[in-house]
């Protein structure tokens, strides 16, 4: 339990901030290894890119579940999206990341030194994000873009909790069969600020001698990312059809990426969509190339590939993506279903 209020309250400028947000929604894309920057034309694009929005037809609605480390943190999302009128759109969606159930066992010794196991409590850790999307047509045929307003919210049982806010910009351009895409997230940086009990803290701080006797730091600051896709659809006998993208995702700090620099760091993804009749898909994609240190002290590239299939039926689209294939990466595997409806259905 210390290590996880540890990990959630050290305020810092880092690499690795509301790393929530990173996942990825919707098993479409996530059978893609999220390279869907340039493609992305749904109610998911308030996520993946918001001038995306402007592809939309109709309302629609989205939902996915996810589990994570063997079921111990649970991922639910959830977005609706409509066009405002011929040149504008609009979404608002949620995203809620947690782990239930967590034992605080930092009172299970008495002040004589017994034991007692009545002492136990139980805690959960959530993390939210609310998301406001607006997409607008530009003048110039083809191109369109987007913003999103981001609320964060993220909380630590009774020990702490945390507000942020934050602001992503987007664009998309058509040119006949080749679509691209460009995301930046956290453009200003996004700031979450800690709010922490010191009477929980003074619990923890005297449960374990010498350890956490001064509050951390209550400041915690995201950093921005870049997303450029490029992405092209093949038409083949009319009732197939191929969708490919790359991407390559930029961090403005020095990762583990397979380019990295001091002062930035990127990585590409692959993505593939087969598509028959638009009433079938099957995915694959590959993604998150990392340089490893392996125990001899040579260096490796891990990687991260996914496949999904979907189905799609008068405007009721069901996927699913099983990501980490072979557990080739360091990140346990997954597997990911997700609904996207077209609401037009239910008013015919």
């Amino acid at each position: 339990m210390l290590f996880c209020y540890k990990a959630a309250t050290a305020q810092t400028s880092r690499a690795y901030s509301n790393e929530f947000l990173n996942i990825g929604v919707d098993a479409a894309a996530l059978g893609m290894s999220n390279a869907v920057v340039a493609s992305t034309g749904n109610a998911n694009s308030g996520y993946w890119n918001p001038a995306g929005l402007m592809q939309l037809e109709e309302k629609e609605l989205s939902l996915m579940h996810a589990s994570y480390f063997a079921n111990i943190a649970q991922y639910n999302y959830g977005a609706f999206a409509m066009p405002i009128d011929d040149r504008s759109a609009f979404a608002f969606s949620v995203i809620r990341f947690s782990v239930d159930d967590i034992l605080n066992t930092t009172q299970l010794i008495d002040d004589q030194g017994n034991i007692n196991y009545d002492r136990i409590s139980t805690f959960s850790t959530a993390d939210w994000a609310f998301t406001l999307s607006y997409a607008r047509e530009a003048r110039l045929d083809g191109f369109s873009y987007g913003a999103n307003v981001k609320i964060i919210r993220r909380i630590i049982g009774d020990f702490a909790n945390s507000l942020g806010f934050g602001l992503d910009v987007g664009v998309q351009l058509q040119r006949g069969d080749w679509q691209f895409g460009i995301m930046a997230r956290d453009i200003t940086t996004t700031y979450n600020t800690w709010s922490i009990d010191q009477d929980e803290f003074a619990t923890i701080s005297g449960a374990v001698a010498n350890q956490n006797q001064e509050l951390p730091e209550t400041t915690e600051i995201t950093l921005p990312k870049l997303q450029l896709g490029i992405a092209r659809v093949f038409d083949w006998r009319y009732d197939h059809t191929i969708t490919a993208e790359v991407d390559l995702n930029v961090r403005f700090i020095q990762t583990n990426d397979i380019i990295s620099s001091s002062n930035i760091s990127a990585t590409p993804a692959v993505g593939l969509e087969y598509g028959y009749a638009n009433l079938v898909f099957v995915r694959a994609g590959v993604g998150n190339f990392q340089d490893e240190l392996q125990l001899d002290g040579n260096d490796s590239i891990a990687f991260q590939p996914n496949i999904g299939i979907g189905f799609k039926y008068k405007g009721i689209s069901v996927d699913y993506a099983l990501t980490d294939i072979g557990d080739s990466s360091a990140a346990l595997y997954s597997n990911i279903f997700s609904l996207n409806i077209d609401l037009s259905v239910f008013s015919n």
